[in-house]
This record gives structure tokens, sequence and C-alpha cells, in this order.
């Protein structure tokens, strides 16, 4: 017989121990070791994240800034990504721990904005890193909604429908970020192309400043529309058992461990950008791979999470998850880099080449037919992964 000590089953030698002596006291600092080591496995990745962030802190200060070759720049890659992405699901985890013990949609919108900080946290010390990149932000935004709505909706459709055939979602929910979605990526990727105030791809300072208020202006009414006001429509209409169990942490542990795993990210972000800079430079590689890479890095933990709510039949979790990251980006990042440029007196190019405004049309239009129905299959999530592949063809033969 195996004893039970809050949410652990003890080994039988410790359940043997307890009952030989009678006494709980007396055997504790034997669970209290076993917590202890359950928690370093648990949270590794958030351990190995304030190991390297302490590292380029102190010793390792000025490695990046003596690369020499390839090898060197591909080992500090690696090294700073598996950091990073720790850090990311680490974020992801503990998220999801928070949204258990909030609900839906409260749940899915903490962890949209948790990835969404991350996001404006590593662009923004980016921009305000020695060698700054003035369009870094523009195509880690255009790499975001295209990974978004073509790689990851069309893998979370095809899988979906291969498992369940047809799936359903709540049509109100998606119009409601899509009729957000389309107008600001249009506002903040196309318009800086037209506009006459500055020359090149840019907005002015006014402009800027009216765009970010707006932004976030409309984003606010938008929370207050899915967290309050019309809840229903970011429901699941075919509520099925939640897969996951509550989490045995509280919830203020959770929020205070999920705020540690986004402190590496942040500081890590910027010594991240000099490894992309010194490999693109040193492959001639596209220049906008360095935002892909951001955007796929940032997108990899809370990708992962709806392609799993799809395969569980959750597809309007998993909606909620990809589409309100598509529209937090947009409506928060791009406020925030606005600001970062304004402040720091920083050019910010926002504005899309020619063939990149194609493609961000396309992707919208094909998103607004499938998610114009309450009902998703196997075509629909071909069509949005053709645009996809095709725009990632671009990106190397443009």
């Amino acid at each position: 017989m195996r004893l039970r000590v809050g949410n652990d089953i003890l080994p039988p030698k410790f359940s043997h121990c307890l009952r030989a002596c009678g006494r709980l006291d007396s055997c504790i600092p034997v669970f209290n070791t076993i917590s202890f080591w359950k928690f370093l496995v648990r949270e590794k990745g958030l351990l190995g994240g304030l190991a390297t962030m302490l590292v380029f802190l102190t010793v390792g200060k000025h490695w990046l800034h003596q690369i020499e070759g390839m090898p060197s720049a591909m080992f500090f890659l690696l090294w700073l990504l598996a950091a990073i992405l720790g850090c990311a699901f680490g974020v992801v985890r503990h998220a999801d721990a928070v949204a258990l013990r909030l609900g839906e949609p409260l749940g899915t919108l903490i962890l949209t904005l948790s990835i969404t900080g991350m996001e404006v946290s590593m662009v923004s010390a980016v921009m305000l890193s020695e060698k700054s990149n003035p369009v870094l932000a523009r195509d880690t935004l255009f790499a975001v909604v295209m990974i978004v709505l073509g790689g990851l909706v069309g893998t979370a459709l095809i899988l979906g429908a291969f498992r369940h055939h047809h799936q359903e979602f709540n049509l109100e929910g998606a119009g409601a970020y899509l009729s957000l979605i389309v107008p600001l990526a249009v506002f903040a990727l196309v318009m800086p192309d037209f506009t006459r105030t500055t020359a090149g791809p840019t907005f002015s300072t006014n402009q800027s400043g009216i765009l970010a208020i707006l932004c976030v202006a409309i984003y606010i009414v938008f929370l207050g529309i899915q967290t309050v006001r019309h809840r229903e429509f970011f429901a699941n209409p075919n509520p099925v058992e939640a897969m996951e169990a509550l989490p045995r942490s509280s919830l203020g542990a959770s929020a205070l461990l999920l705020v540690a795993c986004l402190v590496p990210v942040v500081i890590l972000a910027e010594e991240l950008a000099i490894v992309l800079d010194f490999g693109t430079k040193h492959l001639a590689a596209p220049h906008p791979l360095a935002g892909v890479i951001v955007a796929a890095l940032i997108l990899a933990p809370e990708g992962l999470s709806a392609i799993r709510a799809a395969l569980d039949n959750q597809l309007q979790r998993s909606i909620n998850l990809l589409l309100g990251s598509a529209l937090a980006t947009i409506a928060l990042t791009v406020p925030a880099v606005l600001v970062v440029g304004i402040l720091s007196d920083r050019e910010v190019q926002l504005g899309l080449k020619m063939g990149d405004t194609v493609m961000l049309c396309v992707m919208l239009s094909i998103s607004v037919l499938t998610f114009g129905r309450g009902r998703t299959n196997l075509l629909q999530g071909a069509v949005h992964l053709l645009v996809f592949l095709f725009w990632i063809a671009l990106i190397f033969e443009d």
C-alpha cells in the first residue's frame, strides 16, 4: 500500500517508514527533499535560462563581440536558442497553470499576453541595442502574422481534421478577432508606404503617436468584449471535458514563476540579435530571416499548445490562442516599438515591400473566408499552409 501526501504518492520505502514510526514529522525532511528535487527537474528550463543570463552578464559579456567564424557563431546561437526556448516553454506552462485557475477566456488571454510581452521585450531590447535594426520590428510583426495565420492555423486545422473530420468553433469569436486584425495589420504594415509626411516606409511622430493610442484603445475595448460583455463568443460551442488537471502550485507561485521565466528572455534577446546579425551577414542570408527566427522562437510554445488543443477537439481554444496572438502582436507590439522609437529617436520602418504586401493581403483574405463559417475541414488547412510555404520560398528566392 502506498501513502499519499498532498498530490505526491510516496515510494514504498517511505510509506514503510511512516507505518514503522507512526509519525509524519520525523519524515518531513525526506518529503521536502523529494519535492525540492522535483521542482528543480520541473524548472530546468528556467534554471538553464537564469544560468545563461548570469554567464553573459558577467564573464561572457564580451564573447559575442569577438566572434570570428561560423562554428563559434553556431555554438552561441544554439546555446541562446536553447536557453530562450526553455524559458519560453516555462512561460507557457505557468501561464497555463494560471489559466486553469482563472478559467476561459481569461486563461487563454493570460497566455496570449505573456507571449506578447515576451515579444515586445525582445524587439524593444534589440531596438535599444548598439546595433539597432530599423526593420526588425517590421520583419518580426509580418513574420508573426504569416506564421500564425499560415503555418500554425494550417497545421492545427489539418491535424484536427485528420482526427475529427470536421471541427466547429464560435463564429462570433473568430469574427471579433479578424475584425481587428485586418484593419490594424493594414494600418501598421501597409499604410507607411503610402504616407507622404516622411520619406520612406515610416510614420511621422504625430502619426506614430496617433496609431499607438488607437491600437491600445481598440484592444482595451476588445478585452472588455472578451472578458466581460460577450464572454460566450469565445467559449467552445461543444464543451468537452478538460484534459488538464489543476496545477499543484498556487496562483501566486505560478504568476511569480511566469515573471521569472520572462526575465532571461528579455536579457538574452540582445545577445541573440548580435549572433543573428553576424550569421546573416556572414552567410549573405535574406535580411528578413532574422525576424522570422525571432517570431518562430516566440511562437513555438504557444503554437504547440494551439495544435494540441486542435487535436483534443478544442478548436475554439486553438483559435483563441492563435488569432489572439496575432491580434495582441499588432495591437500591443506596434505601439511599443513606435513609442520606443519616439523616445530613443530611432527610425522604425514598418512599411512592407510590394511583394510582402500582396502576401499579407492574400493571407488576411483566406483567413476571413476560413473563419467566416462555423466549421473547418482539411482543405482549408491545406490552403493556409500553401500560402505559408510559398511565402517561405519567396524569402530565400526573392
